[in-house]
C-alpha cells in the first residue's frame, strides 16, 4: 500500500511527505514537475528513504500521471499541486489556469478510472483529497464571521478563481461519478521550506540582508495564520478518518494584521542576532502601492474538524513564527539556494513601484 503525492517537493508537499514519514512507514509515490517552487533540496532527508519514490512529472500531462497511477496503485491520492501565488497570477493568469484547473480536472479523470478498476472495499477507503485555500470565500469585512464550509465562493483573484473552479471539479466527480474525494480549505500556511515570495520568508529574507520590506497598502489586511506543521497534521487525519464528500475548513485560529506579523519577524531576527542593538530591521518597512483586488481580511472557524475529527491547532503564532525564523536563520545554505537571479528579478519588477 502507499499513498501519492502530487506537488510533494513544493512547500506543503514537501512538509507532508516529511512529517509523514515521521509518522508511519507507509510509501509514499511523489510527484513534481519541480517548477520555481519545486525544490528537490526540501527532501534531502529522505534520500536513502526505502518509502520514498520521487517521480519528475506534470499533473498537466495525462499520459505520464495514468502511467503513475496504473504503476503504483495507490490506496490515496493528495493534491498539493499547484500555482499558488496572487501576485504571480495577476502577473500572468494562464499557467494558474492550466495547473490548478486543467490539471486537476487530468488527475480526477484518471482517479476515476483507476478507482472504478478497484475492488469494492479499497473503493470504500480510497480517498482523492483536494488542498485548496481560504481565498476561494472572498475578502470579509472587520464585522463578519469567519469562513466555514458553506461559505459562499467569491474568489477575487485569477488564483484564487482558478482553485475556486478546482473544488467545484472535486465535488463534481464525487456527485456525478461517486469518487471519493475530499476539498479542503486552509488559511495562510508558513513554517519551513517556504519559497521566499510569501510574506514571511520574504521578511525574514530581507532582514537579514538588510533590504527593503514592502508591505502593500497600509499593511492592515488580516490574515489568519496556520503552522504547516498543524495542516499536515490535520491532513493525516482527514485521510484516515475524513468523510468522502465533504469540505473541511482548516485554520490556525490567529489573525494578524500584515503589519503586526511584519513587525513581529523584525524583532524575532533582531533577538537573534548580535549585537541587536545596531539593527532595527523595522527600519527597512516600505508602504508599496497596494496589490490590485487586495483581500481585507481572511479567517476561519474550524468548528467542523475540530468537534468531529478532535484536530485543533497547537502552535500559537508566537510559537510558529519563533520556529519558523529559527529555522530560516539555521539553514541560509538552502535560502541561498532558491533566492536565484531570476527570484530576485522577480521581486525587484513586482515591488518597482
Amino acid at each position: 500500500m502507499a499513498i501519492m503525492v502530487t506537488g510533494g517537493a513544493g512547500f506543503i508537499g514537501s512538509n507532508f511527505v516529511l512529517d509523514w514519514f515521521k509518522e508511519t512507514d507507509e510509501p509514499v509515490i511523489n510527484v513534481d514537475k519541480l517548477t520555481y517552487a519545486g525544490n528537490l533540496h526540501n527532501l534531502d532527508s529522505l534520500l536513502n528513504h526505502p518509502g520514498h519514490q520521487f517521480l519528475q512529472a506534470d499533473i498537466c500531462n495525462r499520459e505520464e500521471m495514468r502511467e503513475i497511477v496504473g504503476s503504483y496503485r495507490p490506496r490515496a491520492i493528495l493534491n498539493f499541486a499547484a500555482e499558488s501565488h496572487v501576485d504571480r497570477s495577476i502577473a500572468d493568469p494562464r499557467d494558474f489556469i492550466e495547473t490548478n484547473i486543467c490539471g486537476l480536472f487530468t488527475l480526477l479523470d484518471i482517479a476515476r478510472d483507476y478507482w472504478d478498476t478497484l475492488p469494492e472495499d479499497r473503493k470504500k477507503s480510497f480517498r482523492f483529497v483536494q488542498i485548496s485555500t481560504d481565498e476561494v470565500f472572498g475578502s470579509l469585512a472587520q464585522t463578519d464571521t469567519p469562513f466555514v464550509e458553506g461559505s459562499n465562493y467569491a474568489p477575487n483573484s485569477p488564483y484564487s478563481a482558478s482553485k475556486a473552479s478546482a473544488d467545484f471539479l472535486a465535488r463534481a466527480y464525487n456527485r456525478t461519478y461517486g469518487l471519493p474525494t475530499i476539498v479542503t480549505n486552509c488559511s495562510n500556511n508558513y513554517g519551513p521550506y517556504q519559497f521566499p515570495e510569501k510574506l514571511i520568508p520574504l521578511v525574514i529574507h530581507n532582514c537579514l540582508n538588510r533590504l527593503p520590506i514592502p508591505i502593500y497598502g497600509d499593511g492592515r489586511q488580516i490574515r489568519d495564520w496556520l503552522y504547516v506543521g498543524d495542516h499536515c497534521a490535520a491532513l493525516r487525519l482527514l485521510l484516515e478518518k475524513g468523510i468522502a464528500g465533504e469540505n473541511y475548513v482548516i485554520g490556525g485560529r490567529n489573525e494578524v494584521r500584515n503589519i503586526d506579523m511584519v513587525r513581529t519577524i523584525c524583532r524575532l531576527v533582531d533577538s537573534r542576532l548580535t549585537p541587536s542593538a545596531l539593527r532595527r530591521s523595522e527600519e527597512l518597512i516600505t508602504f508599496v502601492a497596494d496589490r490590485p483586488g487586495h483581500d481585507t481580511r481572511y479567517a476561519i472557524d474550524g468548528t467542523k474538524i475540530e468537534t468531529s475529527l478532535g484536530w485543533m491547532p497547537q502552535e500559537t503564532i508566537e510559537t510558529g513564527l519563533a520556529r519558523t525564523v529559527d529555522w530560516y536563520l539555521s539553514n541560509s545554505p538552502w535560502v541561498t539556494k532558491v533566492t536565484s537571479g531570476d527570484y530576485r528579478d522577480w521581486v525587484e519588477h513586482q515591488y518597482a513601484s
